[in-house]
């Protein structure tokens, strides 16, 4: 495998073209932004915690039936995934008040929620990815309705699947964010896995095990990610 020019970084990755036009190699950094980018800052060895807590739940999920983009992992900061076309539709689901959630509504954080919550947010950092409804996605053309339908499904699919792994490794999967997209006519999981798109608790003393950490100023950072990675991948 030949690795190419870069063709993308973002927040926590650079992308990469190969020789193969299907595939592409994710860098995993050890940068760390809150707030939209206004926050920023370094984790260290976040990449390389993140890219192997990935590895792991994307085999899991791929046991369970679910499509991702997974290939392989290449060594400690490069992934090889299918090279996909994102729908720029971030999809979250809640199981726990926390975070905006809680800002928005009301809800104090830590309260459970009757239901899995799904929401929908514009996948576009200029306008703040701001949060949209499926006659939004309608509205700006995003994807057919059908294939929101896909998302839900999938998503509520993969919620079942990580809230029972984590429970088994003592972490509470409060919310958590996913990307999908196309690679060829099949909608799959793309993007990554772990504490940067995981809000995730220690089910005994409730601390928090994730990004919160950096953007509360909590300390510890880099203790929790190394915590979840031994959960996760021992």
């Amino acid at each position: 495998m030949i690795k190419k020019e870069m063709i993308y970084e973002g927040k926590a990755k650079k992308l990469y073209l190969t020789d193969d036009p299907e595939l592409i190699i994710q860098f995993f950094k050890d940068d760390a932004t809150a707030f939209n980018a206004l926050k920023k800052g370094t984790i260290l060895n976040k990449g390389v915690f993140n890219n192997q807590i990935s590895e792991r739940l994307f085999n899991l999920l791929e046991e369970e039936g679910i499509p991702t983009h997974f290939v392989k992992r290449l060594n400690d900061r490069e992934m090889l995934s299918k090279y996909i076309k994102i729908i720029p539709i971030e999809v979250v689901v809640r199981n726990i008040a926390a975070g905006s959630l809680s800002k928005r509504l009301g809800i104090e954080e830590g309260k459970p929620l009757e239901f899995p919550l799904i929401e929908f947010y514009l996948k576009n950092d200029a306008l703040g990815d701001p949060l949209i409804n499926d006659h939004h996605v309608e509205l700006l053309h995003l994807t057919p309705q059908e294939n929101l339908k896909t998302l839900e499904k999938l998503a509520l699919k993969i919620n079942q699947v990580l809230t029972k792994f984590f429970d088994s490794r003592n972490l509470i999967l409060v919310d958590f964010k996913l990307e999908f997209g196309f690679f060829h006519d099949q909608i799959i999981l793309g993007d990554e896995i772990c504490p940067d798109t995981c809000r995730l608790w220690d089910k005994t003393s409730l601390e928090k095990m994730d990004k919160d950490r950096f953007r509360r100023d909590m300390g510890k950072v880099e203790e929790a990610y190394q915590e979840v990675f031994r959960r996760v991948t021992s």
